[in-house]
C-alpha cells in the first residue's frame, strides 16, 4: 500500500509539472501526460511492484471510459443527422481508405491478413485531443480545412463502435490466458466469433435502450433531493454502472458509456452530467496516458530504431496522401486543404484503446503490440511538427498563388484597405457609401469574388508583397487601413507602409492589448481595438438592466472608454516586446495604479446625483476605439 501510494504521488507531482509546461510549450496537454510517463517510466518501475503497477493502470484506463462518455454526450442526434453529408462523405472515406492501404501494406510486408486489417483500423484513427486543441488554440476550428477535420474526427470517435464489434471476428487464435479471468470474459472466449458479434450488437442495444428508457427518469428522481453530492453519485453511477456491465459480458466499457452517452445527449441532463464528471475524466485520462508513456518498451527504439522510425514515417505519409486525395476529391483548396492533410496524418489516443483490446483477443502478439504503441505515439509527438509544416506550405502556397494570379491593379485611389474581413468589410461599406473611392486588397480569392457579386470592388493579392502594395498607389495614398485577419502579416504591411512612406496616415485593426503595443511600436497612427466597442455597448446594457437610467449607463460607458484609451498609451510606454505582461514588473504595477483610477473616476461620476459634470480623461484625445499616435490629427 505505501508502495502504491508513493507511485500515485510521483505520477500527480509529474502532472502539475510537466502538463503545465508542455501546454505553455504548444505541445498540448496529451503530449505533456506522454512525455511525463517516458520521463519517470523508470521510476515507477524501481518503485512499484507488478501488482502495485497494474492496479494503478485499471484506474487509469476508466479515464477513457468517462473520456468516451463525454463525447457522446456531445453528439446529439440530431446534429449528427445535419452533418450527415461531411459524416458518410469525407469522413468515411478517409477511414475506409486508410484502413484498405495499410492493410494492404501490411500484407506486402508479410504479415497475415487478420493482423493488417486490425492494424488498419487501430491506425486509420487521429488524435482528437491534440487535433481539436491545436485548431482551437491557432483559430482554425471555423476554416474549410478545420471543420473537414473536425468531421473526420467526429466519425473516427463513432466508428470506434463498429471496430470494437469486428474485432472478435478478426480473432483467429484462442484469446490469452489471465491470471484472473472473470465469468463474463471466459463466457465470451468461449463463444465463436460470430456469436460474439452477436452478443456484442445484443448488449449495445441493452445500452440504447437503457440510456432512452431508464436513466433519465432516474436522474429526475435523484434530481427531487436537490443535493449536489448525490448528482455526483448518480453521474458516477451511470458510466460505473454501465462500463460494469458491458465488461461483464467480455465487451468494452468505454464502448457502453459511448453508447449511453449519445443517447443521453438531448437531455435536459446534459449539462450537469458533464459538469460531474468533467474533474474525474480530466484527473484519470491523464493518468492513462502517463501510464502509456511509462509502459511504452523504448528498448524496442534503441535495438530497432531504423525500423520503428521508418514504420511512423510510413504511417503518416499514408494517412497524408489519403487525406490529401480526398481534400482533392471534395474541393478542400489552397491552405485549407494541407491544414486538413497534415493535422490529422498522426496515429490517435483510441489507438491504445484498441491495441490493448486486439492484446486481449490475441489478434496482436505482444511485440507487435508493445511496437505500434510506440510507433502511435511518436507520431502524436510529431503532430507539433506536422502543424509547423502545415503553417510552412500554406504560406509558401499562398504566395506562389498570389503571384501567378493575382489582379491587375487598374484604378489608384487615395484609400487603400488591405483585408476585407468581418472588420474591413463594414469600414469599406461605411466610406464608400459616403463618397469616397476605395483600393480594396486581400489574399482570399473568395472574399474578393463574393464581394463583387454584392456590387463591391477590390481585387486579389497579397497585401504585404510590396509590388502587390505598390501597384495599389502606396506612393499616392492619404490612408492605408492594416486590417489582415493575420496579426504578424498585418505588422509586415504596416512596417513596410511606414518605411516608404513616413507621411501616410495608417488605421490599424488590433486584436487585443498586446497587439495594441506592438502596432504602436511599429508607428501606426491610428489602431482599433476590434471587439472594444461592441464590449463597451454590452456593458452598457448590462448596467441598463441593473436599475442604471439609459444616461448613467451611456454617461459610465463615455468614461470608461475615454480613460480607458488614455491608460493605454500610457502602458504602451512601459510595455517591452517579447516579455509577457505578468512578468513586467513596471507594467503590472502602472496597470494596477490605472485600474484603481478608473474606477475611482466611475464610482465618482454619480455620486453627488445625475448632475455631476462629465469627467474628461483627455481633452485633444480622438474618438477611436483602439490607440491614437500624439501629434496625429484627432477628428473623424
Amino acid at each position: 500500500m505505501e508502495t502504491f501510494l508513493l507511485i500515485a504521488t510521483v505520477y500527480l507531482m509529474t502532472m502539475v509539472i510537466a502538463v503545465p509546461l508542455s501546454a505553455r510549450l504548444g505541445l498540448g496537454s496529451v503530449l505533456g501526460y506522454l512525455i511525463a510517463g517516458i520521463v519517470i517510466g523508470p521510476v515507477l518501475g524501481l518503485a512499484g511492484t507488478p501488482g502495485e503497477m497494474a492496479d494503478l493502470q485499471h484506474f487509469a484506463e476508466f479515464g477513457v471510459v468517462m473520456m468516451l462518455f463525454l463525447i457522446g454526450l456531445e453528439l446529439e442526434p440530431q446534429a449528427l443527422w445535419q452533418m450527415r453529408k461531411r459524416l458518410l462523405g469525407l469522413a468515411s472515406m478517409q477511414i475506409v481508405g486508410t484502413v484498405v492501404l495499410l492493410a494492404l501494406v501490411g500484407m506486402a510486408l508479410g504479415q497475415d491478413w487478420h493482423v493488417s486489417v486490425t492494424l488498419g483500423m487501430i491506425l486509420a484513427l487521429s488524435s482528437t485531443a491534440i487535433v481539436l486543441q491545436t485548431l482551437s488554440e491557432k483559430s482554425l476550428m471555423h476554416t474549410p480545412g478545420g471543420r473537414g477535420a473536425f468531421a473526420v474526427l467526429l466519425t473516427q470517435d463513432i466508428a470506434v463502435i463498429p471496430m470494437l464489434a469486428l474485432m472478435p471476428l478478426l480473432a483467429t487464435r484462442a484469446p490469452l490466458p489471465q491470471a484472473e479471468e472473470h465469468i463474463g470474459e471466459a463466457f465470451m472466449h468461449a463463444l465463436p466469433g460470430w456469436a460474439a458479434a452477436l452478443v456484442t450488437l445484443g448488449a449495445v442495444g441493452a445500452v440504447v435502450l437503457i440510456g432512452q428508457y431508464l436513466i433519465r427518469p432516474l436522474f429526475r428522481w435523484v434530481y427531487t433531493a436537490r443535493l449536489n453530492e448525490l448528482d455526483t453519485a448518480m453521474a458516477l453511477l451511470i458510466v460505473v454502472g454501465i462500463a460494469s456491465l458491458m465488461e461483464f459480458v467480455g465487451l468494452s466499457p468505454a464502448l457502453g458509456t459511448f453508447l449511453a452517452g449519445v443517447m443521453l445527449a438531448g437531455s435536459e441532463f446534459r449539462h450537469e452530467l458533464e459538469g460531474q464528471i468533467a474533474p474525474f475524466k480530466g484527473l484519470l485520462l491523464g493518468l492513462f496516458f502517463i501510464t502509456v508513456g511509462a509502459g511504452m518498451n523504448f528498448r524496442l527504439l534503441s535495438e530497432y530504431p531504423v525500423t520503428v522510425i521508418g514504420i511512423t514515417v510510413t504511417v503518416i505519409a499514408i494517412k497524408a496522401l489519403i487525406l490529401h486525395l480526398i481534400a482533392r476529391l471534395t474541393g478542400i483548396r489552397g491552405r485549407d486543404r494541407m491544414l486538413f492533410t497534415l493535422s490529422l496524418a498522426q496515429a490517435g489516443e483510441f489507438g491504445f484503446v484498441l491495441i490493448s483490446y486486439a492484446v486481449s483477443l490475441a489478434i496482436l502478439p505482444r511485440l507487435v503490440a508493445q511496437g505500434f504503441l510506440l510507433v502511435i505515439a511518436l507520431s502524436m509527438l510529431a503532430t507539433p511538427l506536422l502543424f509547423i509544416l502545415s503553417d510552412f506550405i500554406s504560406r509558401r502556397i499562398a504566395e506562389e498563388r498570389a503571384s501567378d494570379i493575382a489582379d491587375e491593379i487598374s484604378e489608384q485611389q487615395p484609400i487603400i484597405i488591405a483585408g476585407v474581413g468581418r472588420f474591413g468589410q463594414v469600414l469599406n461599406r461605411l466610406v464608400t457609401m459616403s463618397g469616397y473611392k476605395t483600393t480594396v486588397l486581400d489574399h482570399d480569392l473568395e472574399v474578393i469574388q463574393l464581394m463583387r457579386r454584392f456590387g463591391f470592388k477590390g481585387y486579389f493579392g497579397d497585401p504585404t508583397r510590396p509590388e502587390i502594395l505598390m501597384a495599389a498607389g502606396l506612393d499616392k495614398a492619404r490612408v492605408l487601413v492594416a486590417a489582415l485577419d493575420d496579426p504578424e502579416a498585418n505588422l509586415r504591411l504596416i512596417r513596410y507602409a511606414r518605411e516608404k512612406r513616413p507621411d501616410i496616415v495608417i488605421i490599424a485593426r488590433a486584436r487585443d492589448r498586446i497587439d495594441v503595443f506592438r502596432l504602436y511600436a511599429a508607428r501606426a497612427d491610428h489602431i482599433v481595438r476590434e471587439t472594444f466597442d461592441s464590449s463597451l455597448r454590452a456593458g452598457r446594457y448590462v448596467l441598463e438592466n441593473m436599475g442604471l437610467s439609459p444616461y448613467e449607463a451611456s454617461e459610465l460607458e463615455r468614461i470608461f472608454y475615454r480613460m480607458d484609451r488614455a491608460h493605454l498609451r500610457e502602458l504602451a510606454e512601459v510595455w517591452k516586446p517579447g516579455v509577457p505582461v505578468d512578468e513586467n514588473p513596471e507594467y503590472i504595477a502602472l496597470s494596477r495604479d490605472l485600474n484603481r483610477h478608473l474606477e475611482n473616476a466611475l464610482m465618482e461620476r454619480f455620486a453627488h446625483g445625475p448632475s455631476a459634470a462629465p469627467i474628461v480623461a483627455d481633452q485633444d484625445e480622438a474618438p477611436e476605439h483602439g490607440l491614437t499616435r500624439p501629434g496625429r490629427p484627432g477628428g473623424r
